[in-house]
């Protein structure tokens, strides 16, 4: 296991799908079903021992939640905020190009 590239409050670039985002979770290590992992083409599938990240992911004309492993995201160059509508659900504000995560009141 290795530390991960990216952490919470990062926007990111896929590599080869078009969309940019911003992480909200990290996995270690792959923790997806079996199915959702053979459902992806076998010349394109990424090794699951590396980290995944969970990322509030936005296109042109959409929004989503998506998985994705580190080896097929890079950082967005852009700098500009995302307009996915759960941001302000998990983060407080855009700052220096990246997502500020709202404090947590624990019991």
């Amino acid at each position: 296991m290795r530390d991960a590239k990216f952490g919470i409050g990062e926007v990111v670039v896929h590599r080869f799908r078009p969309f940019r985002g911003v992480i909200f979770d990290v996995d270690p290590l792959f923790n997806h079903t079996e199915e959702w992992w053979l459902s992806i083409p076998q010349e394109i599938r990424p090794a699951k021992e590396q980290p995944y990240y969970h990322v509030l992911a936005e296109t042109d004309d959409s929004t989503y939640v998506a998985y994705v492993s580190e080896q097929n995201l890079v950082p967005d160059e852009s700098h500009s905020p995302c307009r996915h509508p759960q941001l302000e659900m998990i983060f407080d504000r855009f700052e220096d190009g990246r997502y500020v995560p709202k404090d947590r009141v624990q019991n």
